[in-house]
């Protein structure tokens, strides 16, 4: 079931990339009254944990440098209610995918049994010790099929994610180690010039990479080593076996059937930049 974790990563991933890279969830939420981006941001994707501290939030999403969630978190409820802001973001990124799609995929049989499947696997994925999946399961599951989709296959994205969690843990490698070795993995070099951690403090970037270095996991000019690319390998293989359970509530021919109808909704996806 690892490499079908791998494969359904593969084909889910760009349904909930449109949340990032097209305008109409930022629209939504910008339309609200959030400042900037990192506020709907972290107003929206935080919501379905409830109304925790800022604490709460930083050790969900693990890969956030000190005192980032903080700078959001609670003033962005205060400026819209969560739920508000939830629905927004979920508006917004449904309406991206029916744009790209376009109505002939949109509207076809072949997404509502995606959606159907999808949420199957999504709401009999095991809960514990998965803290930002479990919020996702106290929300209600949407009619729509095209919002149904991107909400199954977010809540699974989510699932995936608190596993990688565990599997960067276990590893002993920190939210902005991680960055380091996602970009040097995507061939990013220098690894700090990556657009999620470009903006941290020089020094907190050198330090991390003086960590790095001190592991073997990166060189002195800061690319990877043996080391480092087998513990990248070995991040990436636990992520996906903790990843695998979700789908051993599809039957087999189930399986098949969801990868068969996902491809063509993923390829128009992938073709428009969800990627």
């Amino acid at each position: 079931m690892t490499s079908t974790a791998r494969r359904m990563f593969e084909l889910l991933e760009p349904i909930c990339l449109v949340t990032y890279f097209a305008d109409e969830s930022n629209e939504e939420l910008a339309a609200l009254g959030h400042r900037t981006y990192w506020d709907g941001y972290f107003a929206a994707r935080a919501a379905p944990l409830g109304r925790v501290p800022a604490e709460v939030v930083h050790a969900a999403f693990y890969s956030f440098a000190e005192g980032e969630a903080a700078r959001h978190i609670p003033s962005a409820w205060e400026t819209v209610p969560a739920e508000v802001s939830f629905a927004a973001w979920r508006r917004g990124s449904a309406a991206s995918v029916r744009r790209i799609l376009g109505d002939e995929l949109a509207d076809s049989p072949g997404l509502v049994r995606a959606a159907d499947l999808t949420t199957k696997a999504a709401v009999s994925a095991p809960t514990e010790g998965r803290v930002v999946h479990a919020g996702w399961r106290s929300l209600e599951v949407p009619a729509d099929p095209v919002t149904r989709l991107w909400h199954a296959a977010t809540m699974l994205r989510e699932h995936r994610g608190d596993g990688h969690v565990a599997a960067l843990l276990a590893a002993g490698v920190g939210g902005t180690e991680a960055h380091v070795l996602s970009a040097l993995d995507m061939d990013i070099h220098p690894a700090e010039s990556f657009g999620r951690i470009h903006h941290l403090p020089g020094t907190r970037l050198a330090a991390v990479m003086d960590g790095l270095r001190g592991r073997g996991l990166v060189d002195a000019d800061g690319r990877f080593t043996d080391a480092g690319r087998e513990t990248k390998r070995r991040i990436e293989a636990v992520t996906d076996e903790l990843a695998a359970p979700p789908y051993d509530a599809l039957a087999p021919d189930e399986l098949a059937e969801l990868i068969a109808v996902l491809e063509p909704l993923t390829a128009r996806l992938v073709a428009a930049g969800s990627s």
